[in-house]
């Protein structure tokens, strides 16, 4: 029986794992890397929720667990004159999120790939035609049943798919993240509505934390020259404690963008190219979990039918049944950025907002549900 043969364009997180959950399927996959990746290391820390862990777990083989830190505390505060007040907390006998290096994950998983049939090329994408279905590269060209196009956010191969179809935002702000060495017992994940902007606190170690903070534009210009020791003082501040040293810093703007065209014929958006939503919530890449466990759900499904991929539904069905999702949740999250910056007609009763969200049961188990499942 002619195995049906899938590209997937991207070396990333989101290419690697679709790539070796695809792979469970006996599917023919060329997985291309393109030779013009950026060379430099990412420094970010990643969230799961325990839902997306438990895919990650049953879906590709022999995944390093203890790369993945489980957390069962998290706590969340806001400030109001100069002074941090806590205002909701989950502490729970079971793990809530798990946070992971992006790098160390990515050298695992590029690992795992070498003990498949995948094949892997480095290779640069010279173009895509879809109505044949080819992808050609600076090598050669080759058609495919189904095409998945994993390269990133800002990749203009994307415009042939969506049309630059989007709801889009310039958040007009900076995230700065470094990780942190500390020795505080038990610190748990912690995020601070703060005057200059959402600030993350995601350990990943008995002893080291990612740090990562979303200021506004103004405040990073301003502080830019002498950001590590503005950091740093700022989580002496807010930590209390003076054990703590920071490592090498990186930066990048916000913006959001949530696509409205996920495909077109036979080939699939995924990742940041679908949607980019902002870190506050640590959301962004368990929506895209949720995509790769969707997708692998339709390919099994006409795998399991006797139906063919090419020309299938597969493309459109996985549009109908995400899209809602990861519209409502990028603009929730964009909305609870709104609520949490200065207003001075919604500061007098934030306060009083807050304090009542904490008291009520129901709202913090619907919180602690959508974290997890999402809205399914």
């Amino acid at each position: 029986m002619k195995k049906h043969k899938i590209c997937i364009v991207g070396g990333g997180l989101t290419g690697l794992i679709s790539a070796l959950v695809l792979s469970q399927r006996g599917l023919d996959i060329d997985l291309i890397i393109e030779n013009n990746m950026s060379k430099i290391k990412d420094l970010r820390v990643t969230a799961i929720s325990e839902k997306n862990m438990e895919f990650l777990k049953s879906t590709i083989k022999n995944m390093n667990l203890k790369l993945f830190y489980p957390v069962k505390k998290i706590n969340l505060f806001f400030e109001k004159n100069n002074q941090t007040k806590n205002f909701l907390n989950f502490d729970e006998n079971k793990n809530l999120m798990f946070f992971f290096e992006n790098r160390s994950a990515k050298e695992h998983l590029t690992k795992l790939l070498k003990k498949t049939k995948i094949q892997v090329q480095k290779k640069t994408i010279k173009s895509i035609d879809l109505a044949e279905n080819k992808v050609s590269t600076n090598q050669s060209s080759k058609s495919y049943d189904l095409v998945v196009l994993c390269l990133g956010s800002n990749s203009p191969i994307y415009q042939k798919v969506d049309g630059n179809r989007e709801i889009k935002k310039n958040y007009k702000e900076h995230s700065i993240t470094c990780s942190v060495r500390h020795q505080i017992k038990d610190i748990g994940a912690q995020q601070f509505f703060l005057k200059e902007g959402p600030l993350a606190i995601l350990p990943y170690n008995k002893n080291k934390f990612s740090v990562v903070w979303s200021i506004e534009d103004r405040y990073f210009m301003k502080n830019k020259k002498n950001i590590s020791s503005y950091l740093k003082n700022k989580l002496l501040d807010l930590l209390k404690t003076n054990k703590i040293s920071l490592g090498n810093i990186q930066s990048y703007p916000l913006r959001l963008s949530l696509k409205r065209n996920y495909y077109k014929k036979n080939t699939i958006i995924l990742g940041d190219g679908l949607h980019v939503v902002h870190p506050l919530a640590g959301q962004g890449f368990n929506l895209i979990l949720r995509d790769i466990e969707k997708l692998n759900e339709l390919i099994s499904n006409n795998l399991r039918l006797g139906l063919t991929i090419k020309d299938s539904n597969i493309p459109k069905d996985l549009s109908d049944s995400r899209k809602p999702e990861n519209l409502l949740i990028g603009l929730g999250i964009d909305t609870t950025r709104k609520f949490f910056k200065s207003n001075k007609y919604l500061d007098p009763i934030k306060e009083n907002i807050l304090k009542s969200f904490s008291k009520s049961s129901l709202l913090k188990k619907i919180t602690k549900r959508v974290a997890n499942l999402g809205l399914n």
